[in-house]
């Protein structure tokens, strides 16, 4: 599986790309993917209820937040996040990070699997209107 088969996904911001999965290529145990972050970007924090993360930093300088504390992550440098732990990648320098992330066991469905806590700067307008809509009545 290369890279550039999967279509990023910037919804949550960063661009994610979840490349060994069980629809790519039947995984049953878990998914394996690559984010990218260019500087100043961030993927909004969220939890899985179901599944451990673990990370690899390839390239770039990023902070995690673990349940609102900060901590800094380097290039070759690992992390395991363990599940209903709210996380959010920053990156905090001036070139684009590259991480890549397994989770594992798998959610009993995929919308199960990721929960929002905040929303990203990537939200879809539709939402952002509501939003608006509720705070002007």
């Amino acid at each position: 599986m290369d890279l550039c088969e999967i279509a990023p996904n910037t919804r949550r911001g960063g661009d994610l790309r979840a490349m060994l999965t069980p629809s790519t290529v039947g995984s049953t145990s878990g998914f394996m993917g690559v984010a990218i972050v260019e500087p100043g970007d961030r993927i909004a924090e969220h939890y899985h209820p179901y599944s451990e993360e673990f990370v690899y930093v390839v390239c770039g300088q990023l902070e995690v937040d673990l349940d609102g504390e900060p901590h800094p992550l380097q290039p070759e440098q690992g992390l395991m996040i363990p599940a209903h732990v709210r996380h959010r990648f920053r990156n905090v320098g001036n070139v684009e990070a590259r991480i890549v992330f397994h989770l594992g066991p798998l959610a009993p469905s995929p919308p199960l699997g990721h929960v929002d806590t905040e929303e990203s700067d990537n939200a879809p307008a539709a939402a952002q209107e509501a939003r608006l809509a509720a705070g002007a009545s």
